[in-house]
């Protein structure tokens, strides 16, 4: 199913001779828009056709077919034409694959989330902060039917994630707010937290328990527990999390589950060589 996602404003046309340069940012236009292709056909396995692409860029379609052109050359994106559809190409995973090697301890957290999905029969997840966003970095999939909430490589708000809130938690008040200020609070569920008093009043909870609970406020029926894995410098290096469907992971399971995240999450820490705070140590 594809996501609501808003509109692109289209972008005017420029006249003279530096055509490609964007004076409102001091970026190059094509390269924009090009971006912008790639980031829409990774919004959806099933493809775009060329028509639906330039509907939800904002772009003409002699602009996108262009572009599309210059991009399967270089192998970012790749046409099917048993379909008639654009996907994302295998250069673009090659590209994005750097990301996660660059936090080389996603190979080591491995064995912690097979552990972490073995003990809960959940799905496990591996998440980072990018960009005051959360963004996974792997999973261990559940043997259980499961919706995934959000694939690998995927983003979802802060203060609308357990993983996002439980670092949340770690942060002071003042930078909490101001990533409010800056982010916004979005509704995605009915259940979703909108209110900064109530976020504030949560975040003080999870740092007496521990861990954090995202409890349908990403995805209506579906309920996760996070949990801070900490840096050498007890800072928020990352975060795990189980997550799975609210038939299985009951409000009476959460407590169990919270223990055990935060507890996996605590042996992760100490086999990347990181320090646990001492507030979160006698959660």
């Amino acid at each position: 199913m594809k996501r609501n996602v808003i509109r692109r404003k289209p972008v005017e046309p420029k006249s003279g001779a530096d055509n490609d340069s964007d004076p409102r940012d001091g970026g190059v236009q094509s390269v924009d828009r090009a971006l912008s292709i790639i980031e829409v056909l990774a919004e959806d396995d099933e493809g775009y056709r060329l028509t639906d692409l330039a509907v939800r860029t904002g772009l003409s379609t002699s602009t996108v077919h262009r572009l599309l052109a210059t991009l399967e050359k270089r192998r970012f994106v790749q046409f099917d034409r048993t379909e008639s559809k654009w996907h994302v190409g295998a250069q673009s995973f090659a590209v994005g694959a750097t990301f996660t090697r660059r936090r080389n301890f996603t190979a080591q957290a491995m064995p912690y989330l097979r552990k972490l999905r073995d003990l809960t029969r959940e799905t496990a997840n591996l998440a980072v902060v990018d960009d005051e966003s959360i963004i996974v970095l792997t999973r261990m999939e559940s043997r259980e039917i499961m919706r995934s909430l959000t694939k690998v490589g995927g983003r979802v708000a802060m203060v609308a994630s357990g993983v996002g809130k439980a670092v949340l938690a770690t942060y002071s008040d003042a930078d909490v707010n101001a990533i409010i200020c800056r982010q916004g609070m979005p509704r995605l569920t009915e259940k979703s937290i909108v209110r900064p008093g109530e976020l504030f009043r949560e975040l003080q909870a999870i740092r007496r328990q521990g861990y954090a609970v995202d409890d349908e406020e990403a995805r209506m029926g579906l309920r996760c527990v996070a949990a801070v894995v900490y840096s050498d410098c007890s800072e928020p290096l990352a975060a795990i999390s189980v997550s799975g469907m609210t038939s299985r992971v009951t409000e009476e399971r959460v407590p169990e589950l919270g223990k055990i995240v935060r507890d996996v999450a605590g042996e992760l820490t100490v086999a990347l060589g990181g320090v646990m705070p001492e507030a979160a140590k006698s959660a």
